[in-house]
């Protein structure tokens, strides 16, 4: 090859490096001035500076776009940091528990966004001192408990939460179950109890995480919130008891295996026993029942009792109507089985298992006990302050044919119970 071949070789290639650099040159040079075109996020946040007597519970407020929050410091005025964590929605950040009363707090929080431009923005404000009125209010699920399929989250409020105040109370209340099985909250009509369980029962050896954080909550003017409360339990084996008042007979289950038939006496006719989906609430080995001040009055010791309203409804041994059990009903309310059946059922069931009676005089009412069962999933959904994610919400029902009949059934009653006796039963 000659060396004017080779040279003219040499300086293609050159040329053709060259062009290729330029080329590369170009389109870096497009991308970072398509970076350099895209705004900063907008970011707002809240309470607004200088806000005072917020309450304790007082959240970050969050609204971006084009970006998403990736830094958030909330300190004391003395520079304390508070530990606390972004809302699933990304709507406000979260303080890990209640902040202290009369206390200034400043709140940075940084957004960015894909092209790494960021915004910062800076407020500050003041809690309110220690309210004069408190909403007391009790979770009845514990720690470290083994609890029964059936076992809803109950969260009880004395006096009840108005209905304005309702979805508020409701964004601080959280459950996190392993594996997930989602469900949603249901309040009573006088918003002393609002419930959470899943369209179906709970899987058996689920963890059920709950975190009930009300403290410095608004409720209404009777006052605020008065404690954050957390527990972490278990779901246990299969139970279930079946009672039906036309053969006096309770069938109890386990695992969707009928394990034995116990003969029952429930409720005479003017004490009748309240037919319904109900859960156990409460086993004692031994209790009083004390009526003192309703129309038929007494005071007796039972053993073995498992409470199943709050009215005063319980399933327990009592020997003195050992003859009428499976046959005829003697009791004022209750379910009355032999001394050697309650004590097996005692063995047998947990806390949180069903129980459902059929074929009495009354219906259950919504909230006597917990009823979180007593409702078919459309219904139960409808008792939510806050509207229920799509994949909970109940399928559309298909139109009734002309002429169908309508469904079977009375509704649950949407009023509370009477007031009753501290623990009566019978």
């Amino acid at each position: 090859m000659t060396k004017r071949r080779r040279a003219t070789i040499l300086v293609a290639m050159v040329a053709t490096a060259s062009l290729a650099l330029v080329g590369c040159t170009s389109e870096q040079d497009k991308k970072e001035a398509a970076k350099a075109a895209v705004p900063p996020p907008q970011l707002a946040i809240s309470p607004a500076a200088n806000a005072k007597d917020l309450p304790i519970s007082t959240e970050v407020g969050l609204t971006v776009t084009g970006g998403k929050v990736t830094a958030v410091t909330l300190t004391d005025d003395k520079g304390g940091k508070v530990a606390g964590s972004l809302r699933t929605d990304g709507s406000s950040w979260l303080p890990d528990k209640a902040l202290k009363n009369k206390q200034r707090y400043t709140a940075q929080v940084t957004a960015t966004n894909d092209a790494g431009k960021e915004v910062t923005r800076t407020t500050n404000f003041t809690t309110m001192g220690k309210p004069d009125r408190e909403i007391f209010s009790t979770l009845y699920f514990q720690d470290k408990r083994t609890y029964g399929v059936a076992m809803p989250v109950t969260v009880d409020f004395d006096p009840g939460v108005p209905k304005e105040q309702r979805a508020d109370v409701q964004k601080r209340l959280f459950v996190t179950t392993t594996p997930a099985q989602p469900g949603a909250w249901h309040w009573t009509e006088d918003g002393q109890q609002v419930f959470y369980r899943a369209p179906d029962f709970w899987k058996a050896g689920t963890t059920i995480s709950v975190k009930a954080m009300l403290d410095g909550v608004p409720m209404g003017k009777e006052g605020f919130g008065d404690a954050d409360r957390t527990a972490t339990a278990r779901i246990g084996s299969k139970v279930s008891l079946d009672i039906d008042n036309d053969t006096k007979q309770m069938s109890v289950f386990k695992d969707d295996k009928l394990v034995r038939k116990i003969p029952v006496s429930l409720g005479k006719s003017s004490t009748p026993t309240s037919s319904g989906k109900m859960v156990i609430m409460e086993k004692h080995e031994q209790t009083v029942f004390d009526t003192t001040g309703s129309a038929d009055p007494y005071v007796v010791t039972v053993q073995d009792a498992q409470r199943l309203t709050w009215g005063g409804e319980f399933i327990h041994s009592a020997p003195w109507s050992e003859g009428d059990q499976g046959s005829t009903n003697v009791s004022h309310g209750c379910t009355n089985v032999s001394a050697a059946n309650a004590a097996f059922l005692m063995r047998t069931t947990q806390v949180g298992d069903l129980v459902t009676v059929r074929g009495t005089e009354v219906q259950l009412e919504d909230g006597n006990g917990w009823t979180a069962w007593n409702m078919d999933w459309d219904e139960y959904v409808k008792g939510s302050a806050l509207p229920v994610p799509q994949d909970l919400k109940p399928a559309a029902a298909p139109p009734a044919a002309a002429g169908a009949p309508a469904p079977s059934g009375p509704p649950a009653s949407n009023q509370p119970p009477a007031p009753a006796p501290s623990n009566p039963g019978g």
